[in-house]
């Protein structure tokens, strides 16, 4: 699969060294504290066919957006499109007719970068191209949906955060927890590497104390479809997701 990455910031910069997971990726831990958990898992460096950082001082209203089209692009099978300014989000119709590219991955991480409606329309104006569309909100939130592109994308290891968890013979410790889908940020690791060797009773602060450190960097503010802030979505789904891996009952 070839994925090509348009973004704006530091969020789709982090997801960009999460993919490639290069050795100086995550210093969550120190210098001194790192056993280099991550380098079990490969980075997908050789999918990545294409980058682009779009400015994040773009005038509040863009009157023509298709001019920060870069002017050569690559062909690709999927698009992850990350805190893009909204008028450059209405034009992804356009850039996968330039990259034929099958599949657009979008994150609402930001809720005045993406207002419902103009999500609806744009998803609506790409599904009707024949492109698979998700805007997950936030980014940890994607599940496979039966949409082959996209489902790949989550078969690959990113998306909602799936934990294997095994606890001591007393059940009362974390013995391990091994990331089996990691959030496309990179925090479940880091998450995973905190709760080990902890107590079982304090694993909801511990999550939560984790998951803040990272630093998750979702919007703190109110989402209307929400109806709460998006951070604290992703910290709700990473405490499920350690749940589930506690009770062996893990959401696919």
């Amino acid at each position: 699969m070839k994925i090509s990455v348009f973004y704006t910031g530091t969020f789709g910069e982090k997801v960009i060294g999460n993919l490639i997971n290069t050795t100086n990726f995550c210093t969550s831990c120190g210098e001194f504290l790192c056993d280099h958990c991550r380098s079990v898992r490969k980075g997908i460096s050789h999918m990545i066919v294409e980058t682009h950082e779009f400015p994040e001082d773009l005038p509040e209203f863009i009157d023509d957006p298709t001019e920060y089209i870069p002017e050569k692009l690559s062909d690709t099978d999927l698009i992850l499109a990350i805190d893009l300014h909204p008028d450059l989000l209405t034009i992804l119709p356009e850039i996968t007719r330039r990259t034929k590219a099958s599949a657009v991955i979008s994150p609402v991480e930001r809720p005045q970068l993406a207002p419902p409606g103009l999500v609806e329309q744009v998803k609506k104006e790409l599904e009707e191209l024949g492109v698979e569309a998700e805007f997950p909100k936030p980014f940890c939130s994607l599940k496979k949906t039966g949409k082959p592109v996209i489902d790949q994308f989550v078969d690959l290891g990113f998306g909602r955060p799936l934990l294997k968890v095994e606890l001591n013979t007393n059940k009362d410790t974390f013995r391990f927890v091994r990331v089996m889908r990691d959030a496309p940020c990179g925090s479940t690791w880091f998450v995973a590497k905190q709760l080990t060797g902890t107590d079982v009773k304090d694993y909801k602060e511990t999550v939560s104390s984790a998951h803040h450190a990272y630093p998750c960097t979702a919007s703190m503010e109110r989402d209307v479809e929400l109806g709460d802030t998006i951070l604290h979505e992703a910290g709700f789904i990473i405490r499920k997701s350690v749940e589930e891996g506690m009770s062996g009952n893990n959401e696919q």
